[in-house]
């Protein structure tokens, strides 16, 4: 749980790799699958899901399911998840991930480990920037990334976003 953009999918997928002993990559996974219920509510795509988790994995040790945006889900989908994640197969590991755990019901939420990510202070996100600055070869100055820390608003993505726009428009970036 947490705000946008603190890092919750890009967490769930790390430990999706993890614990199937695979190398981190952007690249798809068959037995890692990433839906987005803010597209995939219905009770429908549950049952589909439902009848899909007894497959066993294609390679890997386990197939991870990511249900982002959870709350988005209908109660009739809850309530067909409700029984899986009660009693999943040993195979298969459920990664739920939200902007907003008070949608989510309780019998959802109390079969879960819950783990709640914070936004990132500005001082970390400056020292992010200046080491991707360096990295990248982008000249810019401490109070022009402290800007940048401050409208990202706590986050690396959208923080790492406005630096790739800033130093499109001008060799050096400052404040």
């Amino acid at each position: 749980t947490g705000p946008r953009a603190v890092g919750k999918t890009s967490v769930a997928r790390i430990i999706a790799h993890e614990v199937n002993g695979l190398p981190y990559s952007e690249d798809t996974h068959l037995d890692i699958i990433e839906i987005d219920a803010a597209s995939n509510r219905r009770i429908d795509d549950i049952r589909d899901l439902r009848e899909k988790v007894h497959i066993a994995p294609v390679s890997a040790k386990f197939k991870v399911y990511i249900i982002d945006e959870v709350h988005m889900l209908t109660s009739e989908s809850f309530n067909a998840l409700l029984k899986t994640l009660e009693e999943p197969p040993e195979h298969v590991i459920f990664i739920l991930a939200t902007t907003e755990v008070h949608k989510v019901p309780a019998t959802i939420v109390s079969r879960a480990q819950r783990y709640h990510f914070r936004p990132a202070t500005p001082a970390d996100i400056v020292r992010h920037l200046t080491e991707l600055a360096a990295k990248e070869g982008i000249k810019c100055d401490t109070e022009a990334l402290e800007l940048v820390a401050e409208h990202a608003a706590g986050s690396f993505r959208d923080s790492v976003s406005l630096l790739d726009q800033l130093s499109g428009l001008s060799e050096k970036i400052t404040s």
